[in-house]
């Protein structure tokens, strides 16, 4: 079974934000934004116990809580543990980066070793009053939060929690597993070894209009030729393709936004939005089984929803690969 198989739909719901990244987000608000995904058809949710220290995973499960759980497919992650122990709020770097210091004050702590995954995916069990998660993800086994010490983290993931993982989907526990990640190289890394035996990855921010080269080259065509698959998250790039400013989660350089300020003048001649060029773009590439763009705010998600259904003249691609916006050998959608 293919992660295509598993996915309800192309478009996807990425909670990260119901965990309080950037901002206290009220309840009611976070509620109303789930079941706005709910009414648009989107039926694929992706949580993690980071984000908000279980906030956004308790938050879900309450928007979802009357809803049948045969009609929607969770995943979550492992990697980080989310403890009874409160987080002494003096520490500045509390929630990691400062991205959910607005989520709960849990202490988070990392490690990838079995018994700690098989901790992780029961504490998200209760927190998401559900019997199963049919996809879990090793959270973060890169060097954007692990800096020189990465290969090391990735090791300890590779003797734990990636074993527990290929058994408890060859057990039919789960139904899927692989690497949640914002970086290409644990992908290749993992994608070069004989076993385990993912069934595809999620790579945030790798496979955006506004970043691609390396994803394309070093491991969407391997992805595909082993019939596994890849949902791309953050396809808008922390907002920066939409006018945000944030790239990466910090401040976008000015060369960032020089692209952006390109590729919109470009899309606005062609009368396209960013939202639909950043998402057609990344599901026109065939190892690409869906992506799950954030939102917080009901309004953000009919915006998705109107721009998965957008057309998107073929006339708008050319001339963004005439301005050298787009790698050549990126797969566009072959529409008129």
């Amino acid at each position: 079974m293919t992660l295509k198989d598993i996915l309800p739909g192309r478009l996807g719901f990425g909670t990260a934000p119901l965990g309080n990244m950037f901002r206290a987000i009220p309840e009611e608000e976070a509620f109303e934004t789930v079941e706005a995904a709910w009414n648009d058809g989107i039926r694929y949710f992706d949580n993690a116990p980071f984000y908000g220290a279980g906030l956004a995973e308790i938050r879900m499960s309450e928007a979802l809580a009357n809803k049948p759980r045969d009609g929607y497919v969770i995943s979550t992650k492992v990697g980080r543990l989310v403890l009874d122990e409160i987080e002494d709020v003096s520490d500045s770097g509390f929630g990691e980066n400062g991205v959910f210091k607005y989520g709960r004050r849990n202490k988070v702590v990392n490690d990838y070793l079995a018994d700690a995954t098989m901790r992780s995916i029961e504490g998200s069990l209760e927190r998401l009053k559900t019997d199963r998660i049919e996809i879990v993800w090793v959270h973060d086994v890169a060097q954007d939060f692990h800096g020189d010490e990465w290969l090391g983290i990735f090791e300890s993931a590779r003797l734990g929690a990636f074993r527990v993982l290929d058994r408890l989907r060859d057990e039919g526990v789960i139904k899927a597993w692989g690497l949640g990640v914002n970086r290409v190289e644990p992908i290749e890394l993992l994608l070069g070894l004989k076993e385990p035996r993912p069934d595809g990855f999620l790579l945030a921010g790798r496979y955006s209009l506004l970043d691609h080269d390396r994803a394309l080259q070093r491991v969407m065509p391997v992805v595909a030729e082993r019939g596994l698959g890849i949902i791309v998250g953050g396809p808008y790039s922390s907002g920066a393709l939409v006018g945000g400013p944030n790239f990466e989660y910090s401040p976008a350089t000015p060369q960032i936004l020089d692209k952006v300020a390109k590729i919109r003048a470009i899309a606005d001649r062609h009368g396209v939005s960013m939202k639909a060029a950043g998402l057609h773009f990344a599901l026109a590439n065939p190892a690409v089984a869906g992506v799950i763009p954030g939102a917080s705010r009901p309004e953000r998600i009919a915006e998705d929803s109107a721009a998965y259904a957008e057309m998107v003249p073929a006339a708008f691609w050319r001339d963004l690969r005439h301005a050298g916006l787009v790698n050549p050998d990126a797969p566009v959608p072959e529409t008129n």
